[in-house]
């Protein structure tokens, strides 16, 4: 009796760990109908389509797409990235996974992508998948599922393609082919303030865009964008200025700022609006148009506060 009991025991365990095999494969080969569960969702992206993620997964997204435009990579390329790190990790930047993965693309130390904290960092993490990409021939023309798991070696080589139309809606707003496409509510107590949260913007666009900060004239090159800070009117250091610096002279002789200057001037106002809640900012302004983390979409400004040489952003004043 007690040799059956225990074969029957033996047996139950067997057929949970059958079952949970199976829950995991099922999960990582779905298709279409697989999406991220949409609770605490508090960004929301529109262009040519709709994309929703909480605030850690859109800041995730932003940098990742940065990354790819600093890198001079085709915008195909921003696509595969963002599907990989869907797939791999969510949009999360993941401590740990199957065996020794790590981070957003759930790259393995032991296969040479790096130390794990270098993993860590979402900005070496995509660094590395882009230049792995960019050596496999042909990645241009191949689906999205195919150039990824040419990166990736997945045992799953068909679960990139199901979050290909969801990666293809993030680049175009990213990218800067649509306007006040990246809306995000952001509540609660601001994580930085004040010159902590101006330092952690300036070294973000810094990193993420290859942006610097204006000195002088001379900073004003021609195609590159460049950064300030200014005090607002009580004093206080909460305005950051983003520059597109890219003109084209029109009909009439005088200086406008170009159709790329301009996709750059949205390129920059999301990105500043991905990552608000972990910046502290506040309100962002470009082109006429207004975000704000209270209200957490945009509004329309008077024509006389139109202006697409700039993107302002404010950050919360310390308290």
């Amino acid at each position: 009796m007690r040799v059956r009991s225990r074969a029957v025991a033996t047996g139950f365990v067997v057929l949970v760990l059958i079952a949970a095999i199976g829950m995991i494969v099922v999960l990582r080969q779905a298709g279409d109908g697989l999406r991220l569960p949409l609770a605490g969702r508090a960004c929301t992206v529109q262009a040519d389509g709709e994309v929703t993620l909480d605030s850690q997964q859109m800041a995730n997204a932003a940098t990742i797409a940065a990354i790819g435009v600093q890198r001079e990579m085709p915008e195909r390329a921003v696509v595969v990235a963002l599907a990989t790190a869907y797939q791999e990790s969510g949009l999360r930047n993941l401590t740990g996974g199957d065996r020794d993965s790590v981070g957003l693309f759930q790259q393995r130390p032991s296969q040479g992508w790096g130390t794990p904290t270098q993993i860590r960092d979402p900005r070496y993490a995509a660094g590395k998948f882009y230049a792995a990409l960019k050596k496999v021939r042909g990645w241009q023309d191949m689906r999205v599922t195919d150039a990824a798991q040419k990166v990736q070696r997945s045992a799953f080589p068909e679960a990139y393609e199901k979050w290909a139309d969801e990666s293809q809606v993030l680049t175009r707003a990213l990218l800067g082919h649509a306007s006040t496409a990246v809306s995000c509510s952001v509540g609660g107590d601001p994580v930085l303030r004040g010159a902590a949260a101006i330092a952690a913007l300036t070294e973000g666009l810094s990193l993420d865009w290859g942006l610097v900060a204006l000195r002088s004239d001379d900073d004003r090159r021609a195609g590159r964008g460049y950064f300030s800070s200014a005090v607002d009117s009580y004093g206080n250091p909460t305005l950051l200025k983003v520059g597109v610096n890219d003109f084209e002279r029109s009909p009439a002789g005088s200086l406008t700022t170009s159709a790329e200057g301009v996709r750059a001037g949205w390129r920059y106002t999301h990105w500043l609006v991905s990552h608000a809640k972990e910046h502290g900012v506040k309100r962002v302004t470009y082109d006429g148009r207004e975000w704000t983390a209270k209200r957490g979409d945009w509004k329309r400004l008077p024509d006389s506060d139109r202006g697409d040489t700039e993107v302002l952003a404010e950050v919360h004043a310390d308290v």
